[in-house]
Parts: C-alpha cells; sequence; structure tokens
C-alpha cells in the first residue's frame, strides 16, 4: 500500500509539474498573441485617412488646413465634404474592423483580448507611429470601436453625436456627450442587451476618458464661446 501510495504521489507530482509547465507555454503563448493582435490592431489605427485623401485629392497638407486635425471635421474645412465623409469613414472603419475581426477569430474571443485591440486601434490614431505620436483626437475611430464591441452601443452612442451637432453645429459639443454617455450606456446595457464584461467597461471608459482630454482645448472655447462650428473655416 506504501508503495502505491508513494507512486500514486510521484505520478501526482509529475502531472502537477507538467501542467504547471504546460500552463506557464501556454501563458506565455496567450501573451504573444496579445502583443501580435494589439500590434496589428495599433499600425491600422495608425494609419491617417485623413493626410491621405487630402494629399490624393490635392487639398494639400491637413495639417496646415484650420486647427491642424487629420480628423474628418478639419478635412471638411478644406472644402471637399466628400473628403470629409470617406475620411470619417475609414478612420471608423479602422477602429471598427480589429475588434470585429478578433472576436471571430478561434481562440482569441475573450474578453481581455477585445478590450486590448480596442484600445490599441483607438490609440493608434491618437497617437500615429508613422507622424511622430501626433495624431487626432479619436472621434470617429472610438465610435468604429463601440460599433465593433457592441453594434447597438455604437448606435446609441452615434445617435447621441448626431442629436447633439444637429441641434448645436458644435462637433466637439457632440464628441464630448458621446464621450460621456458611451460608457453609460455600456453599463446601462450590462446583462441586459449585452454581457457587460468589466475590463471591455474599463477600455471603453479610459478611451471615453482620453476623448474628453484630447478636448480640452474644444471644451475651453466652448466656454468662451470661440468654439468653431461644423463647416467654418477657422481653427
Amino acid at each position: 500500500m506504501k508503495t502505491i501510495g508513494k507512486k500514486t504521489f510521484l505520478l501526482s507530482l509529475g502531472l502537477a509539474i507538467s501542467s504547471s509547465s504546460f500552463g506557464q507555454k501556454m501563458m506565455e503563448t496567450s501573451a504573444a498573441i496579445l502583443a501580435l493582435v494589439a500590434v496589428g490592431a495599433y499600425l491600422l489605427g495608425s494609419v491617417p485617412f485623413g493626410i491621405v485623401i487630402t494629399r490624393a485629392l490635392g487639398l494639400g497638407d491637413l495639417r496646415k488646413i484650420g486647427s491642424g486635425n487629420i480628423g474628418a471635421t478639419n478635412v471638411l474645412r478644406s472644402g471637399s465634404k466628400a473628403a470629409a465623409v470617406l475620411t470619417l469613414l475609414l478612420d471608423a472603419v479602422k477602429g471598427w474592423l480589429p475588434v470585429f475581426l478578433v472576436q471571430r477569430l478561434p481562440g482569441m474571443d475573450l474578453d481581455a483580448v477585445i478590450a486590448a485591440c480596442a484600445l490599441a486601434a483607438f490609440a493608434g490614431h491618437v497617437w500615429p507611429v508613422f507622424f511622430r505620436f501626433k495624431g487626432g483626437k479619436g472621434v470617429a475611430t472610438a465610435a468604429g470601436v463601440l460599433f465593433g464591441l457592441e453594434p447597438w452601443l455604437g448606435l446609441a452612442t452615434m445617435a447621441t453625436w448626431l442629436i447633439v451637432a444637429y441641434f448645436s453645429r458644435y462637433s466637439s459639443l457632440a464628441a464630448v456627450a458621446a464621450a460621456v454617455f458611451a460608457p453609460a450606456f455600456y453599463l446601462l446595457g450590462a446583462k441586459v442587451v449585452w454581457s457587460g464584461a468589466p475590463v471591455i467597461a474599463l477600455s471603453i471608459g479610459a478611451m471615453c476618458a482620453v476623448l474628453l482630454y484630447r478636448h480640452k482645448d474644444n471644451i475651453a472655447r466652448l466656454i468662451t464661446g470661440k468654439e468653431s462650428r461644423i463647416g467654418a473655416k477657422g481653427s
């Protein structure tokens, strides 16, 4: 019995060591995949479609037009509505696409992976590696990310932006309102419309906090009444 017990113990110990080693390898593999996904999402988010489109259409250097921002609102100040709409769509797609795809890859539908992918795509637009980390404010890309996470969340946030923009004619005020309401919408829909994973909620909160910070100058101009309205060519 003692011999059997000893053999059982040694066998159990061996399995534990093996399992630990296997688990460690799995964690290392997961970390590598997470890093790869995040880097891919970041690089896609870093593509400055506003600059690419304005240059391709001969509209000049977007960074020297209006506010100098690389987003769709400033592209509109170049005088081309088509360029602004195309920039808006592509900036949104680069936020939506990596989040949408990562949820459909085998073994990648983990909340932490999805959250990292979402933040990386957004960070790419705000701090693009291709332009010395000087990017846009991330409104359209954030909207794309929200659509990728939960379509209804994206629709609710977009509706907020449209309503505020329509009545105020301030793109910045609409963006601020959307950034405030997006995390609230996610929490309200948790366990009702979607699962409501805490790590996803944190990623949305972090993204919206950055959005608000990036609009600090706009908020100051809104308070003083010096903010440009949609379609204006000033800064």
